[in-house]
């Protein structure tokens, strides 16, 4: 028999196999509670669990805990960057971010990515698999455990496209809010998508009140199609369109995500037609140097043109920021770290000098 991953279920769940196990259903808060609000790595942590529970636990289920692979940590920020083992062996990355309001975390949401744009590294060797609900939950539960601080905003902006893993994603949103968990506020989390139009209207039908952001990247189709294959299936016009029915469900601001790239998208001209685009939409507008791939092309804008950007949509009444360049002394985009990792692993495992 397959084991169940117990990590992925919720509350409910977990009481009607408790039920099926014989045992009294409030084990299952128990459990519950042992796992997501105590962090703990395992069965056998569990205390006010019996010996004999504990065996049929380990029987029945699978309990998800990840290993530090690796950590780079900004001597410039503190800015933390982890690279996870999953128990199948893959390799996935975390981001820790302290700012004056809190932690923040930045997950994967899987292992690699197959959205193919150009500019990032987390999609060079394409994707492997989704990451479950419990691997999306053990990344922050793993850093809160390893610093004892807690973890107040949630970004899932790392490797992978959340929407391309829809449902896991919206197991992992139920559980990680959930007051009996660590209650993390849903106003603190921000989705980031490039653009999978459908999914974006079945999301905003959830009205989960999270952040919605949308990696725009470009002011027009055709230099969008260039930087991002999903521009080839849905237009700029479609995804303004699938963004605004998620304002009008949700009441909640977009942010459009915009990475600089020298000479690529950040003229006069693309500016203008940026203006044109969000200017009458209650929207942020996230400008984002990028961070420049060895194995990719992109060059990041220089800060003078990028301050050129940000005044000319200011101008024009647009809320905008240039977000703060964190832990850029360490493997700052995301796969970075993962690739150079596998990289220089040999064939027999062993990691090279």
């Amino acid at each position: 028999m397959d084991k169940k991953d117990i990590k992925s279920m919720n509350l409910d769940e977990l009481k009607k196999d408790m039920e099926e196990l014989g045992e009294k259903v409030f084990r299952a808060t128990q459990i519950y509670e042992w796992m997501h609000v105590k962090l703990v790595s395992g069965f056998e942590e569990m205390t006010n669990i019996s010996e004999k529970l504990k065996e049929k636990l380990e029987h029945r289920y699978d309990f998800t805990t990840l290993e530090i692979a690796d950590k780079q940590v900004s001597a410039m920020d503190g800015t933390a960057k982890y690279l996870f083992r999953l128990q199948d062996g893959n390799l996935i990355e975390s981001v820790l971010m302290k700012y004056k309001h809190g932690n923040s975390v930045c997950i994967s949401s899987q292992v690699g990515c197959r959205m193919g744009c150009k500019f990032c590294a987390s999609t060079i060797a394409g994707l492997k698999r989704n990451l479950h609900p419990s691997e999306m939950l053990e990344q922050i539960y793993r850093i809160q455990r390893e610093t004892g601080e807690r973890v107040s905003n949630i970004v899932v902006m790392g490797t992978g496209e959340p929407f391309d893993n829809f449902d896991h994603l919206i197991r992992f949103l139920e559980l990680i809010t959930n007051e009996k968990g660590l209650h993390i506020s849903a106003r603190n989390i921000t989705v980031s998508t490039c653009g999978i139009v459908p999914k974006i209207k079945e999301f905003a039908d959830k009205n989960l009140q999270v952040t919605l952001a949308i990696s725009l990247h470009a002011p027009n189709d055709e230099k969008r199609r260039k930087m991002m294959p999903i521009a080839n299936k849905y237009s700029i016009a479609e995804l303004l369109k699938a963004c605004d029915y998620f304002y009008e469900k949700t009441k909640r601001r977009v942010t459009f995500e915009y990475s600089l790239a020298k000479g690529v998208n950040d003229s006069d001209q693309d500016a203008r037609e940026l203006i044109q685009l969000v200017k009458s939409r209650n929207c942020h507008v996230n400008l984002i140097p990028i961070n420049p791939v060895e194995e990719l092309q992109f060059q990041s804008t220089a800060k003078k043109v990028a301050m050129d950007f940000k005044n000319k949509l200011e101008k024009s009444k647009i809320n905008v920021t240039i977000r703060r360049e964190m832990g850029r002394d360490i493997d700052g985009a995301c796969g970075q770290l993962r690739r150079r990792h596998e990289e220089n692993v040999g064939e027999d495992g062993t990691k090279e000098c």
